[in-house]
């Protein structure tokens, strides 16, 4: 079931579609990760279904209902992290998220704003001025703000952005036990391809303001379209012999020194006999299914990408 359903969604500045005929739909429970280079349109997308920013063209629904016509009610129902958390430094944590539940109009108990703060990892630091925490307790403080009037979809718009390793870590944790135990809907944009595949469920890909992949997560590592890296002492003889070989429409773009090919696992075995027997000095034979390969797999037609930056 479609929670957030996106239909020809367009933004343009001046000249240029920063968005464009975009169309998308996140399903309810599911963490969808966002992906796409540097002025793709994420965040542009993010702001439009915020309603930070409005629409040249298109619609959005979310819980079934028109964004534009149904706009308080629905956004009473989403919390958000644009980028860094905007909070009080010389507040404590504890006081920053009272503050913030009843600036929108909520007031919560004593109890929830504790079990708001046990949930981000931030109890035991509740009482301290949030001018003292790492920037990874401030984004997690963010995001307690985001949860605290128990919204169903949450909406992060890189929210590991400046954090060590630890920090990336909890955030993941986090965003994946939103989802898991607490059934919440996350739609969250991040450059960290390998942060968005250990926890996303989903996966929508955009470039150049156009949707390039939309679906699940399983979907973009089919066995059948496994990526191989070979390493040679002659890459240009062995590209010849690649495409004399029943491997020839296989062969995607040279990678530095590396030649790439797409097949089926299976077949990997063959291909590799095949080279060897055709005289190819063979240094390194590497199967890749990572969601990195599969996005610069798919992106690589569209390095060009526009000036604009979202």
């Amino acid at each position: 079931m479609s929670i957030i359903n996106v239909n020809g969604l367009t933004k343009q500045f001046g000249s240029i579609a920063a968005v464009n005929n975009l169309s998308f739909s996140v399903e309810k429970g599911s963490v969808c990760g966002f992906l796409g280079q540097n002025g793709a349109g994420k965040s542009t997308t993010i702001r439009m279904l915020l309603t930070l920013i409005r629409p040249t063209s298109g619609s959005i629904e979310i819980f079934g209902h028109n964004l534009l016509t149904h706009r308080s009610e629905i956004l009473k129902n989403i919390g958000a992290v644009i980028e860094k958390p905007d909070v009080y430094p010389y507040l404590s944590a504890y006081d920053n998220l009272k503050l913030f539940a009843r600036l929108s109009g909520f007031k919560p108990t004593a109890t929830r704003l504790k079990d708001i703060l046990e949930l981000v990892g931030l109890a035991d630091r509740a009482r301290d001025k949030v001018k003292i925490y790492s920037q990874g307790m401030k984004q997690r403080l963010g995001l307690a703000i985001a949860l605290v009037h128990d919204p169903e979809i949450i909406i992060l718009d890189e929210p590991t952005n400046g954090l060590d390793p630890q920090g990336i870590a909890d955030i993941r944790n986090l965003i994946v036990r939103l989802s898991r135990d607490l059934k919440k809907t996350v739609l969250v944009s991040s450059h960290l391809l390998s942060e968005i595949e250990q926890m996303a469920t989903h996966v929508l890909i955009i470039d150049k303001g156009r949707k390039l992949v939309d679906g699940p997560s399983a979907s973009l590592f089919d066995p059948s379209k496994t990526i191989v890296e070979l390493e040679t002492l002659d890459p240009s003889f062995t590209r010849q012999q690649i495409l004399n070989s029943p491997y020839g429409g296989n062969l995607m773009d040279d990678r530095d020194s590396s030649l790439v090919l797409q097949i089926n696992r299976n077949e990997i075995p063959g291909l590799s006999r095949h080279l060897v027997t055709h005289g190819v000095d063979l240094v390194r034979l590497q199967p890749r299914h990572s969601l990195e390969d599969y996005f610069l797999q798919i992106t690589n037609q569209n390095t060009d990408a526009d000036t604009y930056t979202d």
